[in-house]
Parts: structure tokens; sequence; C-alpha cells
């Protein structure tokens, strides 16, 4: 089974993916983990040194890899994974499930707040503006995120929860 999460960045995708790949006892990736794997740095220092176009045609290049694989797991993807060269569609022809983790914008500030640092979408961004910031960005984003297969909301939810709902939802 290949399950891939989707969601803003704070969403959530590492933490739950982990639980329902050990709940299932599958293999978990992470996409952004196997960015800095095979580029040998940093998802911040590929921002920074090469910029976002190169980062994104990375991205697109490992996502279709992993998920041409015939093989069963978890993959958790980075927040602007869906937004860019088809990857939305890719994933959802792909995969057995595409699952949005669903986090009100209130939800993301508390939760990025503290990680500001090292995000390098938000680093530079005053926390005063960050709830302006995540919201323009969210609707931005919306439209591929919504077309998942699966919508589960996450707010004010403890992770096992929101792992135990999605391996609910897949059957």
């Amino acid at each position: 089974m290949k399950i891939v999460l989707i969601g803003y960045m704070g969403s959530g995708k590492t933490t739950i993916g982990k639980i329902i790949a050990k709940e299932l006892k599958c293999s978990f990736l992470d996409l952004d983990e196997v960015l800095e794997n095979e580029l040998g740095t940093s998802i911040p220092e590929v921002f920074k040194t090469k910029g976002e176009v190169f980062f994104r045609k990375k991205e697109h290049q490992f996502l279709n890899e992993i998920v041409s694989k015939d093989a069963s797991f978890i993959l958790s993807t980075g927040g602007g994974t869906p937004c860019y060269s088809g990857n939305m569609d890719t994933m959802l022809k792909e995969a057995d499930a595409v699952v949005y983790l669903k986090v009100a914008i209130a939800g993301l500030v508390q939760r990025l707040m503290p990680e500001k640092e090292h995000r390098p979408l938000i680093k530079n961004i005053a926390n005063e503006d960050l709830p302006e910031f995540i919201g323009k960005h969210l609707f931005e984003r919306n439209n591929y995120y919504l077309k998942a297969d699966h919508i589960v909301n996450c707010d004010n939810k403890e992770p096992q929860r929101i792992a135990e709902e999605i391996i609910a939802l897949l059957g």
C-alpha cells in the first residue's frame, strides 16, 4: 500500500507518517529527508545556494522515483510538493491514497513560530505577519490540497489519534 501525506508545513506529516508506518508495519519515507540525503545538504542550504527552482526540480524527480516503485510505504511530502510540476496528479495516480492533513491557520502559527529558524519559507517573516502569510499561502495551495483522496482535520488532536483516523479511513 502506498500512502502519501500532504499538508502545509507544520501540519504533522512526518510525525503522523511515522506512527502510521509503525502501525501498518511498512516503511516510512520523508521526501525532504530523501532530498537532503541525495543532495548531501540541508533543504535550507539548497534554497540558499541553488534556489527554489532547482529544489522543485529535484523534489519532482525524487517524488517520481519513489511513487513509481512497487513497494508499500508511507510518504510525507514537503508542504509545497503537491503544487508544482504536476506532482499532485502523479501522487493521485500512483498512490493508493493521498491524505491531506488539514490544520487551521492559528494552529499552524502556533506550531511554526518556535521552528521559524529551520523553515526557509518563513524564516524572515515577522511574527506578527506570520498568520497573514500562512493564510495567503494556504489559499494559494488549497486547490491542490483539496484534490486529496481524504481530508483529515487535525486541529486539537494528538498525532496518535490522527494516525488512527487515517488507518480507519484506509480500511
